[in-house]
């Protein structure tokens, strides 16, 4: 039986705008404080040497068609004032694959002494949107899904600024930059982040090799098509090889989760609740992320 071609657009329409805003209002929680230049290219190579994040997300009920978003970082600090990196992000959810893959340039301004800086990071690169025809169920030759499929990859990218000092940061980043600068039928879509802004502060609770630390931290962004999101938490660590951290955010979820590092490897859990808009759709999401260090 074919699919009638009005229900189909209707289908792919509610369908892609549902995903990607909950992978939008919910993203990684990796970004907050174990990867942060997933958030800001600005904080790319920030150290000298190379890291290597990797992470994983599904939800925590294994639904078919369910949201699975993978990334793969690389960071390298070339030098004291410049790094260069690579993001790779895949989203799956349901028919829709979403791929994106960017290069970023960061220079690090030296401010006074080396523990301060002032940040610059512009990525650019490729983002291709993708229905999976094998997956639908009636017709695959179907005109919607190919003429969706038929659209070119586009040029994408983001601009981001941070100040890092030896104890406060503060970030902003423009991601997204096509839906910014030219205003076409996708970039009006829901599914698009309009603005990043953090700004956290390191408190030192305890001297020593084995002492304590925290780092609250305040975030505020901006989702095309939803109201702006905060999101509010702190970072506990331990002789900087345990932390234990949490994000409250205004769209009444939260993501909590816990974290190891052992000399040039760590490994974070994480889980995040579903919002109070999507609760009675889908339950929360669990999140892993990996980070290797080298020539460190």
């Amino acid at each position: 039986m074919k699919i009638n071609y009005i229900k189909t657009a209707a289908f792919l329409l509610l369908t892609l705008s549902g995903t990607a805003l909950s992978a939008q209002i919910n993203p990684l929680g990796s970004m907050y404080f174990q990867n942060q230049y997933l958030g800001n290219p600005a904080m790319a190579g920030t150290e000298r040497g190379m890291d290597l994040n990797l992470a994983l997300r599904k939800q925590w009920t294994n639904i078919p068609g369910s949201q699975s978003i993978q990334t793969l970082t690389g960071e390298y600090g070339l030098s004291d004032k410049v790094g260069v990196a690579l993001n790779i992000f895949n989203d799956q959810s349901g028919l829709f694959r979403h791929t994106r893959s960017v290069a970023t340039y960061a220079y690090h301004l030296p401010l006074g002494d080396a523990a301060q800086h002032l940040s610059f990071g512009l990525s650019l690169g490729l983002m291709n949107e993708r229905i999976s025809t094998e997956d639908i169920n009636g017709d695959p030759n179907d005109a919607m899904a190919a003429s969706y499929n038929d659209r070119e990859n586009y040029l994408d990218g983001d601009f981001g600024l941070a100040y890092v000092g030896s104890r406060l940061t503060f970030q902003a980043a423009l991601p997204n930059m096509k839906s910014f600068l030219k205003k076409d039928l996708n970039s009006s879509s829901v599914d698009r982040s309009t603005f990043f802004s953090a700004i956290s502060y390191k408190l030192s609770l305890s001297e020593g090799v084995e002492g304590f630390g925290l780092e609250p931290k305040v975030v505020y962004r901006g989702v095309r098509g939803f109201d702006n999101i905060l999101d509010a938490g702190a970072n506990l660590t331990y002789a900087n090889r345990l932390n234990l951290f949490g994000m409250y955010h205004s769209t009444n979820a939260a993501t909590f989760g816990v974290g190891m590092n052992y000399n040039s490897f760590g490994v974070s859990g994480m889980y995040t609740t579903a919002t109070s808009a999507l609760s009675n759709y889908a339950n929360g999401n669990f999140e892993l992320s990996i980070n290797l260090k080298f020539f460190k």
